[in-house]
């Protein structure tokens, strides 16, 4: 015990997780008892835990459907808002560097989501495609559009904030 006390924390912790994934391993290769085991095992006991089990995986079934739900939800609103400032291009020469980079980061935040989305194994099999953009023709529109398009993004990007960080927490 006095040789536990000398190792430094990140050895501590190494040994932990060796011991935890032993503990676990060997339950894994648990091979289930035979009807005629020696071993008496309550019928109650073993319906409760089989109801269990269920529970739990319907549980894991419904958050994965809502995890993908809302994965998709974000990322087609990321893809919509690339269309809507992509039709903004033009807005003015003063703004036109800060419009491209917010551009970029919405689609660097779509591509992220959508690999997000294939590593889960809940992608669709076809990706989503940019839907047409409005026409602004007159520097009026343009302005009065991005105007809202801004505001409704920040909107967005600010449930998105919540949604994401909701999902974080343990």
């Amino acid at each position: 015990m006095a040789e536990l006390a000398t190792q430094s924390p990140v050895q501590l912790m190494a040994l932990q997780l060796l011991l935890w994934h032993s503990a676990l391993w060997t339950g894994q290769e648990a091979v289930p008892l035979s009807p005629a085991s020696a071993l008496p095992i309550p019928r109650s006991f073993l319906l409760k835990s089989l109801e269990q089990v269920r529970k739990i995986q319907a549980e894991g079934t419904e958050l994965l459907e809502a995890l993908e739900g809302c994965l998709s939800q974000l990322h087609s609103g990321l893809v919509l808002y690339q269309s809507l400032l992509q039709a903004l291009a033009g807005i003015s020469a003063e703004v036109s560097p800060a419009l491209d980079m917010l551009q970029l980061d919405v689609t660097n935040f779509a591509i992220t989501i959508w690999q997000q989305m294939e590593d889960l194994g809940v992608a669709p099999e076809v990706k989503p495609i940019q839907g047409t953009m409005p026409a602004f023709t007159s520097a009026f529109q343009r302005r009065a559009g991005g105007v809202l398009v801004i505001s409704n993004l920040q909107n967005f990007l600010e449930l998105a904030y919540r949604v994401l960080r909701y999902l974080t927490k343990p």
